[in-house]
Order: C-alpha cells, then sequence, then structure tokens
C-alpha cells in the first residue's frame, strides 16, 4: 500500500483524519532590513494547554494516517526484536581490581550494571538495577557512572525527564545507602584519590551551559565552587587522567580549549592552567610519568601531538613528537604505561597507531574491510599490555576485541549477536564518490542484500548529518536488515560539516561555508540516481538534530529529487532559535552557525534557513519526529516547521509530526520503545518506497 491521507470510518476517527491547523498568531521581527513574520511562534508556550492539545491532535492525525500500517508496523518490530538477543550481557573490562559488565534481562527495559571481584569467577555484585530506578517514571536515563578509585562507592547520575538534566547520587556499594551527599544539573565527575571527594561540573539551569566546576567532600553540606566559567562560548567537563594521577578541567568551545589540572592526591590544592586560551587553538592533555602528552592544533587544523614536562608544561616547553600532517587527522591519544595509541583518520578511514615507550618501535594494525568503523573500548586501567577496540561496518555486526600490543595478536571478545538467519555473506558495502558542484569529491557508503541488487534504480535510505565535525563513520544495525531484506539499499552521504574526512572536512561545512553541507549531499543523491542505484520517485531521505536541519534545507532547495524525507528532532527555526541567547542551542553555537547580530551571518543563514525558507510548492512525503522534553532542540522547531508547510505546500503527500511526549533527544528511554520507535519510522519509509510488504 502507499499512505496517502487517513480515511474515516467514525466520528473519532473523522476528527483525527483532519489534519490539524495551527492557529496564526503574527509575530513580526525586522533585522538588517529584512522583515520576518512568524505565525506560529506561540507553539513555543510549553505551558499553554493549547500547545498541548494541538500536538496531542498531531499526534492523533499521524496515528490516524499510519493505521493502515499498524500491522506492518508490528511485523517489522517482531521481527527485528527477533533479532535481539534479550538476555544478554556487555563485555567485562577490569578496573581497579574489579570487573564491570552490564547485564540486559528478557522483558526488562533498561539494564543492570554489575560487576565482579578478581575474577569473572567471583560473586556477582549488582552496583545499580536502572529498572528499580525507573519504576514510577516514564523516562530513565543514566548519565555517569563512576566509582570511587577504592571500589567502596559508586557516583551515578540519572535523568528522568528526557531533558537531559542529571541529578547526581553517590551509593555506598557496602551497604547499598544512598549518602546525603547530591548535586542537580551535573555534568561530568571525578574522583579524587582519596576516595571522598568529587569534583563535579554543573549546567547553567535555563541555556544549560556547562559552567561551574565544584569540589564535594563527602558528608560537607556545602560544596566549594571552585570556578565558574564566565565566557558563554565556553563549556567546562572534569575528569582524570587514565594514570589517575591527575583530575582535568577542561574549557571547549567550538575552536578553542584550555586545560587545568590538580594533583588527583592533593584535592584542596589549586588547579593549574598548562598553556592559556588563545582563539582558534584547541589542546587536550594525556599524562605519562613525568610528562604530560598533549594534542594539540597550534601549527595546523589536523592536529600534533608533543611532550611536556609535568614540571612546567607551559608552551616554550613542549617537544613535537608527531608532526601536523596535511592529509592526517590526529583525532585522539590514549597512554598507557608501556605504550600509547594514536587515532588518526587517513582518506576518511580510522587506523590505530602504536608506540612502545621503551624501544620506540611503531605500528599500525591492520582492517579487514574497505569499509569500517573503528573506535575504542573501555580501557580503564593504565598498567595493562592489552587494548580494548569496538570494530564494525554495514555488513559486520560490532565486535569486541583486546589486542595484545607487543605480540600483536587480536583476540575476538564478543560479536553483537544477531539471531535468526543474518548471514553478513549475504549482504554487499561499497565505498562510492560523488563529485560536489566546486569538484570536491565526497564519499558515500552503502550497503544492499546482494541477492535483490537490481539491474536498474531501487528503493534507497540515504541518511546525512554534517555539522559539528562528527564523522557518520559506517555502523551496523540489526534493525536494519528489515530494509534491506525486502530490497532497499541505505546510503550515508559523509558530507562536509561533519568530520569523515578530517578538521578542513568539518571547516568546509561550517559558518559561512554551511551550504556546502546541503549542496554535497544533492550531488550525492544526484550522484545515486545517475548510477541507476535509485530514482527519485523512490529515494528516501533521513536525518536527525542538526541532520534535521540538513533534511529540511535540501526538502526547500530540491523537493523533486526525493520521494519522502524523514527528519528526527529537526534543527529547523534556525533564525529564531540563533536569535535567542537564552536558548541552550545558541551563544555557544554561533562558532558553529555564525552570529546572526552580525548582517553576513544574519543574510547567510537566513538563505537556508528551513522554517524561513518554505515555499508554496510541492514537497516530498514528510514525517517529522520530535520530542517534548528536548533540551537540544526545543519541540516547538519541528511543530512550528510542520505548521508552515501545511500552510503552504501545494501537494496531497503525506505530512506528519510525531511528537513522544514523554522523551527528550534521543527519544524513548527504554530497549523496547526505542525499537517501536525504528518501526514506526521504518514502516513510513518502506510504505513511501513501495515495499511495505
Amino acid at each position: 500500500m502507499l499512505l496517502t491521507l487517513p480515511v474515516p470510518v467514525t466520528s473519532q476517527a473523522a476528527e483525527a483524519s483532519r489534519a490539524p491547523v495551527a492557529a496564526r498568531h503574527s509575530v513580526v521581527s525586522t533585522k538588517f532590513g529584512d522583515k520576518r513574520v512568524d505565525d506560529y511562534a506561540w507553539l513555543r508556550e510549553k505551558d499553554n494547554p493549547e500547545v498541548i492539545d494541538y500536538l496531542k491532535a498531531e499526534n492523533a492525525y499521524t496515528y490516524a494516517a499510519m493505521k493502515p500500517l499498524e500491522g506492518f508496523r508490528e511485523t517489522l518490530y517482531k521481527e527485528m526484536l527477533a533479532r535481539v538477543k534479550e538476555t544478554d550481557e556487555s563485555v567485562p573490562y577490569r578496573n581497579h581490581g574489579y570487573w564491570y559488565y552490564q547485564r540486559e534481562v528478557e522483558g526488562m527495559q533498561y539494564p543492570i550494571y554489575c560487576r565482579r571481584k578478581g575474577t569473572m569467577q567471583a560473586p556477582e555484585e549488582v552496583i545499580l538495577d536502572v529498572n528499580e530506578l525507573a519504576k514510577g517514571h516514564k523516562f530513565t536515563a543514566i548519565g555517569l557512572m563512576d566509582p570511587s578509585p577504592d571500589g567502596g562507592k559508586l557516583a551515578y547520575s540519572v535523568d528522568f525527564t528526557g531533558y537531559r538534566q542529571y541529578a547526581l547520587h553517590v551509593k555506598d556499594l557496602a551497604s547499598g545507602v544512598l549518602a546525603p551527599d547530591t548535586a542537580e544539573r551535573v555534568t561530568s565527575s571525578a574522583w579524587a584519590a582519596d576516595n571522598a571527594t568529587i569534583f563535579y561540573t554543573q549546567e547553567d539551569e535555563v541555556t544549560k551551559r556547562s559552567n561551574r566546576l565544584y569540589r564535594m567532600a563527602m558528608g560537607d553540606a556545602k560544596h566549594a565552587l571552585l570556578y565558574d566559567e564566565g565566557d558563554e562560548l565556553y563549556d567546562v567537563t572534569v575528569g582524570t587522567t587514565r594514570s589517575d594521577a591527575f583530575v582535568v578541567l577542561t574549557s571547549t568551545s567550538k575552536d578553542t580549549s584550555e586545560v587545568r589540572v590538580l594533583p588527583a592526591s592533593e584535592p584542596r590544592a589549586d588547579f593549574r592552567v598548562i598553556e592559556p586560551r588563545r582563539a582558534g587553538r584547541e589542546y587536550y592533555l594525556s599524562h605519562h610519568g613525568d610528562e604530560f602528552l598533549i594534542r594539540t592544533n597550534d601549527t595546523g587544523p589536523n592536529f600534533r601531538l608533543v611532550s611536556a614536562p609535568v614540571a612546567n608544561p607551559a608552551r616554550g616547553n613542549w617537544r613535537e613528537i608527531v608532526k601536523h600532517r596535511p592529509l592526517v587527522m590526529l583525532e585522539e591519544v590514549h597512554v598507557f604505561k608501556d605504550f600509547r595509541v594514536l587515532v588518526e583518520r587517513d582518506k576518511g578511514l580510522i587506523k590505530l597507531r602504536f608506540t612502545d615507550f621503551a624501544s620506540g618501535a611503531e605500528h599500525y594494525m591492520a582492517f579487514d574491510e574497505p569499509v569500517y568503523s573503528a573506535s575504542v573500548g573501555a580501557n580503564e586501567e593504565y598498567d595493562t599490555p592489552r587494548f580494548r577496540f569496538v570494530y564494525q561496518s554495514l555488513v559486520t555486526p560490532r565486535s569486541w576485541y583486546d589486542y595484545d600490543v607487543g605480540s600483536r595478536a587480536r583476540t575476538l571478545l564478543k560479536r553483537q549477536p544477531v539471531l535468526g538467519s543474518f548471514d553478513p555473506k549475504d549482504y554487499t558495502s561499497e565505498a562510492l564518490t560523488a563529485v560536489a558542484r566546486d569538484g570536491t569529491r565526497v564519499p558515500i557508503s552503502i550497503v544492499y542484500r546482494t541477492s535483490l541488487r537490481a539491474k536498474g534504480p531501487q528503493p534507497m535510505l540515504l541518511y546525512g548529518y554534517g555539522s559539528y565535525g562528527i564523522p557518520m563513520d559506517p555502523w551496523f544495525s540489526s534493525a536494519r536488515i528489515s530494509l534491506l531484506d525486502r530490497g532497499m539499499i541505505f546510503a550515508i552521504a559523509h558530507v562536509r560539516g561533519g568530520g569523515d574526512r578530517g578538521r578542513t572536512w568539518y571547516d568546509d561545512g561550517k559558518l559561512l561555508h554551511k551550504k556546502n553541507t546541503f549542496t554535497d549531499f544533492i550531488a550525492c543523491a544526484e550522484s545515486l540516481v545517475r548510477r541507476k542505484l535509485t530514482s527519485p520517485s523512490q529515494l528516501v531521505i533521513q536525518g536527525g538534530s542538526a541532520g534535521g536541519l540538513l533534511m529540511g534545507a535540501v526538502a526547500n532547495m530540491k523537493p523533486g529529487l526525493f520521494n519522502a524525507v524523514v527528519a528526527q528532532v529537526p534543527f529547523v527555526d534556525v533564525m529564531n532559535t540563533m536569535l535567542d541567547a537564552t536558548l541552550p542551542l545558541t551563544v555557544g553555537e554561533y562558532l558553529e552557525w555564525g552570529n546572526p547580530n552580525e548582517a553576513r551571518y544574519y543574510k547567510y543563514m537566513r538563505s537556508y534557513s528551513p522554517y524561513d525558507n518554505v515555499k508554496k510548492k510541492a514537497y516530498p512525503a514528510i514525517l517529522v519526529e520530535a520530542s517534548l522534553n528536548d533540551s537540544q532542540v526545543g519541540y516547538w522547531e519541528a511543530a512550528k516547521y510542520v505548521a508552515r508547510l501545511r500552510s503552504l505546500k501545494t501537494d496531497r503527500n503525506p505530512l506528519l509530526l510525531k511528537t513522544i511526549m514523554e522523551a527528550g533527544h534521543g527519544g524513548a528511554s527504554g530497549r523496547y520503545d526505542a525499537l517501536k520507535e525504528v518501526a514506526f519510522t521504518y514502516a513510513f519509509v518502506l510504505d513511501q518506497a513501495g515495499l511495505a510488504r
């Protein structure tokens, strides 16, 4: 079937089948001679019952429209769930003499965090059962999980709303009793070596900028404010070095950082600055012996590695270890007692570079597939001969490995179970490129079921993001098999603005280069059509958050290129958001999008902001998904966007808005609920692609 418009069968259904029409209350603003009329600004009033009524009406309309797919959606959910090993446990990792892991039990929404002392044969100790915490709550999310160095206490944080506002608690793991010491709006934490002092960072209640560092001595009623970051462009985070020798406070903006350190054994000492901040310069710190190892972009955008003496780490004492390379991005540095690991990105692919401290010998670890993703796993131990990493690809399930650095032996610890008949050999992944309008070659990753690859065009889901320098490395999804096994190709457009090709790839898709993100995506779609992998009538596109901005922009620019669009928690009301300094996604984001209080940035953003550029014309079928308690992208952005689209679009294609009323930016918190949301989205995607069977 192909979803068009819902058909009423009862008076209640008839009401639900009519597309809601949002009331218009015009708000007029003028800046730099540009007049903007916002008819739906009132939808931001979360406490207004009329707003909630409107969102509920949109939900009713969406579910009425999707009712013909109800059985198909249930089929998808059941087959996706059937691939999941519902009772399972994670790969244990060692930390201060304990092995930590989490278990999932069939029928339970949330994980159970556990540990065993010494060996995995020791008795199990449950340190936190999230299912117990979640009782009486529609949403539950764990933020940090931080055992004290001696293993006697657990600092953890929990959010019950989806607003990513986490409360810190400390649990005595011997007695199970919660300490009276708590803190609100905690974003990061670090234990001192005395096992009785916690440093934590706290966010501002309104802007959600993480701006203050506190010291909490267990039993003290008053927490000491140690640092208040006054610059609105910066956030702060606290942690410890892997060596446990230092507590590290890092202030970061989108393009600058500043690091302060404190000996973990001296919790009441003063933090000292490693190197004062300089605009446009970033550096990040690790510790080894009497040296700090520092990753910095002071000589080039792709970073280099230097060392500095702990006694006097000022920039004048930095010694270069790995120079800046124009084509290789140094993404991470991991330091252990006997070796270090550099995470490098070369031609879009992650490489792991190992160096033995004693001999100076270096080597890279080879990977087997041309399209893959590799990331650093849980490596809490400083004194260890092994390195934990995670590998996956579009066809290989997530796989956890230990790598013996000395012998170079790789041990597979676990591969994500995919129950049923799944066999990676039945699928093909490829790396393609498209040529952008300025001649840049943009990578595309695709995967499909080999036996269902047609000679001509076939349905495709094209995914994109392209912001904040975040790379979209190919990842495995067992739920995605439901698309591939019905003859759909899945593709990722590695557009500029992401970090897929290093720092310059990011820089070429931000600020006054942001439109490269959109034109790159269009170039990828057009290339896939030219290659006869798909056609506009079979092409569905998807993106979330800043990827939702991408969806809104390309739907405005080239609506005829796509059959359907899925925009999830989309950042589409760019002008109003970026002009409101009280919102979380504003002042700190000036370095990503630009400051619209400056004319050149205002005019540039105004030219692509999806909400402001909706026109009277035909659009593809569109599903917009939002969350009422989203702290990153306000629910009203999606609601306003849909209201405006509905008032202007000239087609009869479905336009649906679904708002989860008890979740945040990441959607539903329970694993079963989250999978049901995926089934809902995929039912829409497959239906629009003509594959609802």
